[in-house]
C-alpha cells in the first residue's frame, strides 16, 4: 500500500496528462480533474499539461517508465447526449463523477458568493457564467435526469449540494424536495445531500425523511483563524454550531452516514487537523480529507496565487487519518452515498479508509 499510497498522492498534486472524456470545470468543489480508474479505483485527477506522469494504453507512465498502475479514463455518459423538452441539456443539470456517481448543484449561487464573503477555495458560479450549468435545478428536472442516467450508464449513486440560501434552513428544503423526486422514480437509489448546518436541526430529519441516506455537513477547516481567512462568510457558522448539526445528523442518519471535508494546503497546522479528525471520528463524522487544489476562476488562485499543498504533508495527514478511520471501523466505502463513499477526490481510499 505505500507505493500506491505515495503515487497517488502524487499525482493528486502534480497531476496527469490523459485523453479523459468525463471531466469537471469550475463549481463549488475540486475541479479541472480527469475522472479515472486509477489502480481499480475511482479518481479524479487534476489535468495538468506539464506533469511527469501520462495516462498511455490504460497504464501509468512516470517520465516515460511504467509505474505497475492501470488508468483507465471513464466513458463519456450516455445521457449526456439527451435534452429535456424545452431544451435543456440532461449534462446541464447534473454531471457523472467518478465511474457511477451522479452529481447536481440543485441551486448554483450562494450567498455568501461575494468579494468580502466567499469562501476563497470556490467557484461554484464561474461554472454558472461559463453556461455549462444552469441557476435552479428544479426537482422534475432532476429526477428526470438521474432516471437516463440510471437506465442508460447504471449509475449507482447520487450526490446533491447546493449554494447557500438566505433562508433559515440555508437551501436544504429545496435539496429534500430533489430528493423525494428522485426517489419517487428511483426508490432504491441511495443519495447524499450536503448543506451547511440548517438553522432548525428538524431540517436535518426532513432530509433524511424525503430520502437521502448519507448527508455532508462541510466546515473545510477546524481551525477559526484558517476559517476567517478562508472562508470568511461561512466562518460566521460557528464550530459549536456546526458540532450540533453533526451529532444531530449521526443520530439521524447513523454513525459513518455523516461526513465532512478537511482541505489540506490552507495554513493549517498537520497535528491539528489531524486531531480535529479525530474529534469527527469520535463523533461518528467521517472527515474527507482531500487538497487544496488551486483552480481558475477562485479567488485562493487569482488572487492569492497559493500553490498546492506540500507532498508530504498531504500523505502525513491521509495516513495519520486514514489509521484512526481503520482503527474506528470506519470505511468510506460503507457511506451509502456520496464523497467518502465515492472516494475520487481524496487519498483515505488508498490508504485503507
Amino acid at each position: 500500500m505505500s507505493n500506491a499510497l505515495s503515487t497517488r498522492v502524487d499525482v493528486a498534486i502534480r497531476g496527469i496528462r490523459v485523453d479523459a472524456p468525463v471531466t469537471r470545470q469550475a463549481g463549488a468543489g475540486p475541479s479541472d480533474d480527469a475522472h479515472v480508474m486509477f489502480g481499480g479505483e475511482q479518481a479524479a485527477i487534476p489535468q495538468n499539461p506539464n506533469s511527469p506522469y501520462l495516462v498511455k494504453n490504460g497504464r501509468l507512465l512516470l517520465d516515460g517508465a511504467d509505474m505497475g498502475l492501470d488508468v483507465v479514463p471513464v466513458t463519456r455518459p450516455k445521457f449526456y447526449d439527451l435534452s429535456t423538452a424545452d431544451g435543456v441539456s440532461y449534462e446541464q443539470i447534473a454531471r457523472l463523477h467518478g465511474a457511477n456517481v451522479l452529481a447536481t448543484t440543485v441551486v448554483q449561487t450562494c450567498i455568501r458568493y461575494g468579494e468580502t464573503d466567499r469562501c476563497r477555495f470556490c467557484a461554484i458560479e464561474a461554472s454558472l457564467r461559463s453556461g455549462s450549468t444552469i441557476a435552479v435545478k428544479t426537482p422534475a428536472m432532476i429526477a428526470e435526469v438521474a432516471l437516463a442516467a440510471y437506465e442508460l450508464d447504471g449509475i449507482q449513486q447520487m450526490v446533491m449540494t447546493t449554494g447557500t440560501s438566505n433562508g433559515k434552513d440555508r437551501g436544504a428544503k429545496h435539496l429534500a424536495r430533489c430528493v423525494k423526486a428522485v426517489r419517487a422514480v428511483l426508490p432504491d437509489l441511495p443519495i447524499q445531500v450536503q448543506c451547511e448546518p440548517p438553522g432548525d436541526l428538524q431540517t436535518i430529519t426532513d432530509l433524511y425523511e424525503a430520502g437521502a441516506r448519507s448527508i455532508g455537513i462541510h466546515v473545510e477547516s477546524m481551525d477559526d483563524d484558517v476559517r476567517a481567512k478562508w472562508m470568511p462568510g461561512k466562518s460566521s457558522v460557528s464550530l459549536d454550531e456546526y458540532r450540533a448539526a453533526w451529532r444531530e445528523a449521526v443520530r439521524v442518519f447513523g454513525h459513518n452516514q455523516v461526513s465532512t471535508y478537511l482541505l489540506v494546503g490552507m495554513g493549517e497546522d498537520p497535528d491539528e487537523m489531524v486531531a480535529g479528525a479525530q474529534e469527527l471520528i469520535d463523533m461518528g463524522v467521517y472527515p474527507f480529507v482531500v487538497p487544496f487544489r488551486p483552480l481558475k476562476g477562485t479567488l485562493a488562485t487569482d488572487v492569492d496565487h497559493v500553490p498546492a499543498p506540500n507532498r508530504l504533508v498531504l500523505e502525513d495527514i491521509s495516513r495519520r487519518v486514514g489509521a484512526s478511520l481503520v482503527a474506528a471501523g470506519m470505511h468510506g466505502a460503507d457511506q451509502q452515498a456520496g464523497c467518502a463513499a465515492c472516494g475520487a477526490c481524496s487519498i483515505l481510499k488508498t490508504a485503507g479508509a
